[in-house]
C-alpha cells in the first residue's frame, strides 16, 4: 500500500474542512439556539447564565492577548464557543457566578497555560466544567446529582403534543419500516424541567448537530461510533435489573449530555489524537466509560467525567501515534506507516 502524506500539527482543523474560525462560529450558533430554547422555558435564567459566561470569557481572552493581538484574537470565536459549550452542560437553575468562574479556569488555566487554540489536550469548557462540578459539588440540582438508574430509564411524561406527533409519525414515516416509536419521546426534545441546559435545548442541539456535521467542521464517523457503542451497550444492559436485551436507547441518547458529548466534545479535534486508530480507540474508550459510569455508577453527569478520563491519556495516545504510525521522509515530512 503506498504511504500517504499528512500533516501532524498540534492546530484544531487538523482533517477539518471548515477553518477554525468558521468552526468556532458556527459551533457557537449552535450552542447559542440550544440555550436559547432551554430559556423559553425558564423565564430567561439559561440566557442570562450564557450572556455573563460570555461576556467574561471574551474579556478574559482578550486581557490574555491584547498586547500581541490586540482585538484580533477575540475575533476567532473561540472564547464564545468555549463559555456557550461550558453553560450547555450546566443546570439552568444554577448562579451565574459559577458558571463565570468556570469560563475564567477554561481560558486562563486549560486554553492558554498549553499555549491558546489547538495546542490543549483537555477541551476547556470540558476543563471549566470539571472545575465547578468538583469545587462546588452543592451548586447542582439534587435531581442531578444524585439521579438513580431507576430514573434514568424511566419513561418521561406523555402530553397531547407528544401523542399527536408520535401518532403522525408512527403512521406515516415509521410505518413504511414497520417500525414504532413508543409515546414520551416527544417531550424530550422539548423538555421544560429543572436540567442541564443540553438536554432542555435537546431539539435546538440536534438541528445544531445536523447543521455542523454537514458543514463538515467535525469528523462525521466520530459521532456515529460513540452513539453506537454506547446505544448497544444501553441495549443489551436492560435496566440492570435482569431484563437482557431491554434497555432505553433513544433516553439514554436523549438525556445525560449525550448529544454534546458525541457532537461537540468528542469529535473535537485539537483534544483528541491525530490519527484514526487513535481516534477510535479514544471514542469507543469514552462510550464504553460513559455507559459505565451512567448505568453502574448512577452518575447523570458521567458522560464528562469518562471524556475527561479519556482525554487525560490524549498524550500518551498522540505519542504512540508518532512512534508506531508516523515516519519522516527524506523530506523530513512525517509519513503515515502503511497499516
Amino acid at each position: 500500500m503506498a504511504e500517504r502524506k499528512i500533516l501532524f500539527l498540534q492546530k484544531p482543523q487538523i482533517n477539518i474542512s471548515c477553518s477554525s474560525v468558521g468552526r468556532m462560529w458556527l459551533i457557537a450558533a449552535c450552542a447559542f439556539f440550544c440555550v436559547l430554547q432551554s430559556a423559553f422555558g425558564d423565564g430567561g435564567d439559561s440566557l442570562v447564565i450564557a450572556l455573563f459566561s460570555v461576556f467574561f470569557a471574551v474579556l478574559t481572552e482578550y486581557l490574555l492577548t491584547r498586547r500581541n493581538y490586540g482585538i484580533e484574537k477575540i475575533k476567532d470565536g473561540s472564547a464564545v464557543a468555549t463559555a456557550l459549550i461550558l453553560v450547555m452542560m450546566l443546570p439552568n437553575q444554577i448562579h451565574p457566578i459559577y458558571a463565570v468562574f468556570g469560563c475564567l479556569f477554561a481560558i486562563v488555566v486549560v486554553k492558554y497555560s498549553f499555549g491558546g487554540l489547538g495546542s490543549n489536550w483537555l477541551n476547556p469548557a470540558l476543563g471549566g466544567w470539571l472545575f465547578i462540578r468538583f469545587s462546588w459539588p452543592s451548586v447542582f440540582s439534587d435531581m442531578l446529582e444524585q439521579a438513580s438508574i431507576s430514573e434514568m430509564i424511566i419513561s418521561p411524561d406523555v402530553t397531547a403534543i407528544d401523542n399527536s406527533v408520535t401518532e403522525f409519525l408512527n403512521n406515516t414515516i415509521f410505518s413504511i419500516g414497520g417500525i414504532q416509536l413508543p409515546q414520551g419521546y416527544i417531550n424530550l426534545l422539548f423538555n421544560n424541567n429543572p436540567g442541564m441546559i443540553a438536554d432542555r435545548g435537546l431539539f435546538a442541539l440536534l438541528i445544531g448537530t445536523i447543521v455542523i456535521t454537514a458543514m463538515g467542521i467535525n469528523r462525521g464517523w466520530i459521532p456515529l461510533v460513540f452513539l453506537g457503542v454506547y446505544g448497544f451497550l444501553i441495549r443489551i444492559a436492560g435496566d440492570l435489573s435482569g431484563v437482557f436485551g431491554a434497555g432505553d436507547v433513544l433516553y439514554g441518547f436523549f438525556s445525560g449530555g449525550t448529544i454534546i458529548i458525541a457532537f461537540i466534545l468528542a469529535a473535537e479535534p485539537s483534544s483528541s489524537a491525530k490519527l484514526m486508530p487513535g481516534i477510535l480507540f479514544s471514542v469507543i474508550a469514552a462510550a464504553v466509560l460513559t455507559w459505565f459510569l451512567r448505568y453502574w455508577g448512577s452518575e447523570f453527569y458521567g458522560g464528562f467525567i469518562a471524556l475527561a478520563i479519556v482525554n487525560c491519556f490524549i498524550p500518551l495516545i498522540r505519542f504512540i501515534e508518532n512512534k508506531f504510525f508516523l515516519k519522516r521522509n527524506n523530506h523530513g515530512n512525517f509519513m503515515e506507516k502503511p497499516l
